[in-house]
């Protein structure tokens, strides 16, 4: 298992709606065509990641979560790892919910995208005050014989 913390902003531009992925970005602005974008400023991309972490995403039977926690309010999402997974991008991290990889690729098969999560946290996730904390685990998934 590996874990990871990433520390985060919000912002005002955040809406949260695109229907197949999330992304964080260490970003500091964004404009409001960015609706993938759950968090900015944040203090790692996809290169930051640990090695250990990228290894474990990188096979196809690693489930990995992403827990985000703004205030009092914690909402899970559940990927995959996949093979394909470079963790090139020093910018950003992108969740998505169909197979499609690319060097920013966080995870596949999630099953929510920025648009799935709960309207009080996007909400919340506007303020340019409120820090957004995610922890990120990679875990093989067990065998059942």
């Amino acid at each position: 298992m590996a874990i990871e913390i990433i520390h985060a902003r919000g912002h005002p531009n955040i809406l949260a709606r695109h229907k197949t992925t999330f992304e964080i970005t260490k970003d500091d602005e964004i404009t409001k065509r960015a609706d993938c974008i759950i968090a900015v400023s944040a203090d790692k991309g996809a290169t930051d990641l640990s090695h250990k972490f990228k290894q474990l995403a990188k096979l196809p039977d690693t489930q990995i979560v992403l827990e985000i926690i703004v205030g009092e309010i914690l909402e899970r999402i559940i990927g995959r790892g996949h093979p394909n997974l470079t963790f090139f991008n020093k910018n950003d991290l992108v969740g998505r919910i169909g197979s499609y990889t690319c060097d920013r690729t966080l995870m596949v098969h999630a099953d929510k995208a920025a648009f799935h999560l709960d309207r009080d946290l996007a909400k919340n996730m506007r303020s340019k005050d409120v820090e957004i904390k995610f922890k990120l685990i990679a875990e093989p998934m067990q065998n059942e014989f």
